[in-house]
């Protein structure tokens, strides 16, 4: 489908809805993407007017309701806590605007029924920043597998755990975030994995220990359709060299394949022996990201990654969920 292009002779008008670190991020970044003016918005308007000074902003807003009304903007960028995703992101689209959210996207898989539909009635735009489809190392371990450089992978390893403390916000509120670590930082690995040209089929989730309802630690198992068998081991509470350097490791018929889970490196060892370093510039995938988004704003036709893709997903981590808590 077509939707809704944003032309070469205007700049590309979006607001931030939340003053965090996060738009802290995605504001240094658009500027390399692109033509866009950037305006913010916060409930806390000396915020909104630090941000607006600090990235050279052209608006502030004292509510997410005066941005998301306000004609003069075309994408309402959505960085809040995952509780207000849907209502913020459900008013943007019927005021007539493309929405970006921050991921985790929403509370439920559901939603995106409802919203995506939405969207695409409207030929807007409903993306989703997740940064990790973007990394070059996803793109390198998906190109080995497709040229089966260590034969029919069998097993995956992924170990994404690291030692983060507590901010004491948002992220340790059950009211506004309903889950733990798995949702709000492990989604990106779900991501990652379920996009290396396999899909995730059964999967279950483990929580070690004694832990509460926002658990910091968990252990997501999985089959795919092509029959590999996949651990991730994601954590925020084990004390990692250099604060998370990490190795994972795929285990083929013909070899295997080492790679740090950041990105650094990856190491081939099968019918092709390669040491590849996938690119430290852009290594976790924020930039392009931003860059393909912007192709999909101006030439009206979806984004590499899209919110089918997104939904899918946040469907898993459910199902995580589900087994772990049962």
């Amino acid at each position: 489908m077509a939707y809704r292009r944003i032309e070469e002779v205007s700049p590309i008008r979006i607001c931030f809805l939340g003053c965090g670190t996060i738009t802290r991020t995605h504001a240094r970044t658009i500027k390399k993407a692109g033509n866009y003016e950037v305006s913010f918005a916060s409930r806390n308007k000396a915020k909104a007017d630090e941000y607006k000074k600090k990235f050279g902003g052209l608006r502030a807003y004292s509510s997410y309701e005066n941005a998301i009304n306000d004609s003069d903007e075309d994408i309402i960028m959505i960085n809040t806590p995952p509780d207000s995703h849907y209502l913020l992101a459900k008013m943007a689209l019927e005021a007539d605007k493309h929405v970006i959210v921050e991921k985790p996207p929403f509370m439920k898989s559901a939603h995106f029924d409802e919203l995506g539909v939405l969207a695409d009635q409207s030929n807007l735009h409903l993306m989703v920043a997740e940064n990790y489809y973007y990394k070059p190392l996803r793109a390198a371990i998906e190109n080995i597998l497709r040229k089966k450089w260590i034969g029919d992978p069998l097993f995956m390893v992924v170990n994404a755990t690291k030692k983060q403390a507590s901010k004491g916000d948002w992220r340790d509120d059950e009211q506004l975030t309903g889950f733990g670590a798995l949702f709000e930082g492990g989604i990106h690995w779900i991501n990652f994995i379920n996009n290396l040209g396999m899909k995730l089929d059964r999967i279950e989730g483990f929580i070690p220990g004694q832990q509460g309802q926002l658990e910091r630690s968990v252990q997501v198992s999985a089959l795919t359709d092509q029959k590999v068998v996949i651990n991730l081991l994601y954590s925020w509470e084990v004390n990692t060299i250099f604060k998370g350097l990490r190795i994972s490791r795929i285990y083929g018929t013909e070899g295997s394949v080492t790679f740090e889970s950041n990105g650094i490196f990856v190491l081939v060892r099968g019918r092709k022996k390669r040491l590849i370093f996938p690119g430290l510039s852009n290594i976790t995938g924020t930039r392009k990201m931003w860059v393909d988004f912007t192709r999909a704003l101006r030439d009206g036709q979806k984004p590499a990654f899209d919110w089918k893709m997104a939904q899918s997903d946040l469907v898993h981590i459910e199902a995580a969920y589900r087994s772990a808590r049962s």
